[in-house]
């Protein structure tokens, strides 16, 4: 996937955080122990703007304070995991759903979660099986079959990850990340016209998205429309100035309207930020 794109996964389809649901422990009494539980309850809930750090800290003393609590513990450690992904820490990520998945096994987050660390680490044939539990605990698990989809497209798999993104759509139809994933995989594949409605889809729900104006910058060049595939990389630049897709297309397609030196000048600004950059046009079928 392109830097800012298909996570499905920004944090895209990391599944929420789960609100915990805690009764208050018997075993707590005081009024100060209570005050501190339901802070650390809502630190490791993520409320307001909590930092990774803070939701650490929560999560770590909930998990000391419901030991025994087969309802809490698991979500304590999987709310736990979903901050260590935010820190990039990916394995204490793992080590944290695999104890909630061990504490609950019908508990379905931390199934999909571990694999979102695994994808994150780049460990595709991991990630994949991670999501396979997932899905085979829950059906009808959109977020999973969206991630499931980001895995194969990392590994090029666009047939699988086009299947995996119309399964997420069927079940869940506002799963924004899943038709902007699905833009990019048909893009990419040659689908031309499916891609763009799915572009326009996802633009309507999030007209904000810099990954949709540039998935659908790259079907207008494929389609020979570099003028309006120009318009759709400025907007995209407009939202994420460091683009590096969109500061080349927007370059191949200023090349094509006859702006050679603007468009060297974007070209060789997107190269310095992705040196491999060209490469991917071309196996986009950019050339």
């Amino acid at each position: 996937m392109r830097r800012g794109a298909r996570s499905c996964l920004g944090e895209g389809t990391v599944a929420i955080l789960v609100v915990l649901l805690l009764g208050w422990p018997a075993a707590a009494q005081s009024p100060g122990q209570k005050s501190d539980y339901l802070k650390n309850t809502e630190l490791c809930n993520g409320k307001g703007a909590t930092s990774p750090e803070a939701r650490i800290e929560g999560c770590t003393a909930l998990i000391q304070t419901v030991q025994g609590n087969a309802t809490a513990l698991p979500i304590a450690y999987n709310n736990r995991g979903n901050a260590y992904i935010a820190k990039h820490d990916y394995d204490r990520a793992i080590q944290d759903f695999e104890q909630s998945i061990k504490l609950n096994q019908t508990y379905t987050k931390p199934f999909n979660n571990r694999g979102v660390a695994y994808l994150r680490k780049g460990e595709y044939d991991l990630a994949i099986r991670a999501f396979d539990a997932a899905i085979r605990l829950k059906p009808d698990y959109g977020e999973a079959f969206a991630n499931r989809a980001a895995v194969y497209l990392k590994k090029k798999e666009y047939d699988r990850a086009v299947r995996d993104f119309d399964e997420a759509i069927r079940i869940d139809p506002g799963l924004r990340a899943a038709w902007s994933g699905r833009c990019w995989s048909r893009a990419i594949a040659g689908a031309l016209q499916a891609a763009l409605e799915d572009c326009d889809k996802a633009l309507e729900t999030e007209p904000d998205s810099a990954v949709a104006y540039d998935s659908r910058g790259l079907i207008r060049l494929k389609m020979g429309q570099p003028g309006a595939a120009l318009a759709d990389y400025n907007s995209a630049l407009r939202l994420d100035p460091k683009l590096a897709s969109a500061l080349y297309g927007r370059g191949f397609a200023k090349l094509r309207t006859g702006r050679v030196a603007d468009g060297n000048d974007d070209i060789a600004a997107a190269t310095s930020i992705d040196a491999e950059i060209a490469d991917k046009f071309m196996h986009y079928g950019v050339r």
